[in-house]
């Protein structure tokens, strides 16, 4: 325990542009079709120039600045060289050693991690390997990637996760990259070494790659920790290497030894002759930064000040970007119809919206996007439908069967009610006949009420509620039941 982890980062992130970083071929993984998204520029072939592609320029300054980033104003493409059959060219397009964004950071619970530099990037080729052969798939190669390194200022392996999800969200509010980790659009590589607490050298470092979800990024790095953490205990040495993890083991596991040799490249560059030095000008920095949306931690402290929601909540709505802005028309309705009824909004009448968006219209959702042409709920409807609860005119049981088949067919939840015969039923008389009824088929309950037992009473009202389909008032019910007990 006297050892502490310092974790930096590598996260390559897959831009959403519509064509490849140095050529018009279709941005398209295509893993069904492979080799069909290239040509003699992306694929290397003798006298062809690349010619670079203005929208991921655009991409990455947008992401450096929502980053907190300085802006290099004038930088140049190099190429890093190594061979390796998914590298056609036999150099990768750079700018690894001339980033566009550096000295950033972004907030994790309150704490600054520091950005050390932003830069952009072609992807290589996929390979996919058989029993006794491997296959190759180019449609990869020329892909446009981000990529951000950190500096070593995460301490764990939940922080470390937690760093790579708030990315995820931020990226996808600024609309450069899906993130998809599972999809490969977003890759993170995870870098560690063990000290000894208060030591201000670091140790050895490690790093661990191909990790394909969040989840693995956090056991990875729990386990690596713990692994040189005895190492050290026992007085042996952390090797500089690479790691690969093991799902399936719960384990990282050896793939190469750092530290040069003969016939290491990892280091070698060279400058790319076929496109000129990027510059910058601060009328294109700035129509970029006007174009940078309200991101996640301005929607958090907004969302928890204008509309008091728990912290659980707020992160549903921030994670879930489009069923955040559905809430804000939804509330935006419901602003206008209390204004109209001289009604005093209060926090029961917000909750009642976010709790039937967050439980209900989600499960009937079942994972499939708000936004489209599928989605049949209006941001009115769904506000005449909070209106109807509030003011008792339907139950919550009814209010379920309501939005159900608003969902399956987008009507307005008044229509349905009045079609389906759905009404809250209000007749004193009728409700009190069926609750003497009820009174009548069930002596033990009764009796157990009177000798103190409050559930009892619960399960009159449900029977009652039962009788009447849900329709009743339970507030009336509950109110004739007692009177009449």
């Amino acid at each position: 325990m006297n050892y502490q982890p310092t974790i930096g980062l590598e996260i390559h992130i897959e831009l959403n542009t519509k064509s490849k970083m140095f050529c018009s071929c279709l941005n398209n993984v295509n893993e069904s079709h492979a080799n069909v998204n290239i040509c003699p520029i992306c694929m290397g072939h003798p006298g062809v120039l690349p010619v670079l592609n203005k929208e991921t320029v655009k991409k990455i300054v947008k992401t450096a600045l929502a980053l907190n980033c300085e802006i290099v104003r004038k930088s140049e493409f190099f190429r890093k060289l190594y061979f390796y059959p998914d590298l056609p060219k036999g150099y990768q397009i750079s700018k690894d050693i001339s980033p566009l964004g550096k000295n950033g950071f972004l907030k994790i619970d309150a704490k600054k991690i520091r950005i050390h530099e932003l830069h952009l990037e072609e992807d290589v080729g996929t390979l996919i390997h058989k029993e006794d052969y491997s296959l190759v798939n180019f449609n990869r190669a020329g892909i446009p990637l981000i990529e951000l390194v950190t500096e070593p200022d995460i301490s764990s392996a939940r922080e470390a996760r937690k760093f790579a999800q708030e990315l995820q969200i931020l990226l996808r509010y600024l609309n450069v990259s899906e993130a998809n980790m599972e999809k490969g659009q977003m890759r993170v590589e995870v870098n560690i070494s063990m000290a000894l607490k208060g030591s201000k050298k670091l140790g050895t470092k490690v790093e661990i790659k191909n990790l394909n979800s969040f989840r693995a990024a956090e056991k990875a790095t729990e386990f690596e920790i713990e692994r040189q953490r005895e190492l050290l205990k026992k007085g042996k040495k952390v090797l500089p290497e690479t790691r690969g993890w093991d799902d399936e083991k719960g384990m990282t596991f050896s793939q190469r030894k750092k530290g040069g040799g003969m016939f290491s490249t990892e280091d070698l560059h060279a400058p790319e002759p076929n496109l000129p030095p990027l510059h910058l000008e601060e009328d294109f920095i700035n129509e970029i930064k006007a174009e940078i949306p309200e991101l996640p931690q301005s929607r958090r402290e907004r969302f928890k000040r204008e509309y008091a929601l728990k912290d659980e909540e707020i992160e549903i709505f921030v994670f879930n970007k489009n069923l955040g802005e559905y809430l804000e028309k939804v509330m935006s309705e419901l602003d206008n119809w209390a204004k109209i009824e001289k009604i005093k909004q209060t926090k029961k009448f917000t909750q009642l919206a976010v709790n039937y968006i967050v439980t209900d219209l989600q499960g009937l959702l079942k994972g499939a996007s708000i936004v489209g042409e599928d989605f049949l709920i209006t941001p009115e409807n769904f506000a005449e439908f909070i209106i109807l609860i509030y003011k008792g005119e339907i139950s919550s049981k009814i209010a379920k069967t309501v939005l159900k088949e608003m969902f399956g067919t987008g009507g307005d939840p008044s229509h349905i009610i009045e079609e389906k015969g759905w009404q809250q039923m209000t007749d004193e008389k009728k409700i009190e006949k069926i609750i003497k009824e009820v009174i009548n088929k069930n002596p033990k309950p009764v009796e157990d009420y009177k000798k103190g037992k409050e559930n009892a009473l619960q399960f009159l009202v449900g029977k009652v509620m039962a009788q009447t389909k849900g329709k009743a008032s339970p507030g009336l019910v509950n109110q004739i039941l007692k009177q009449l007990l």
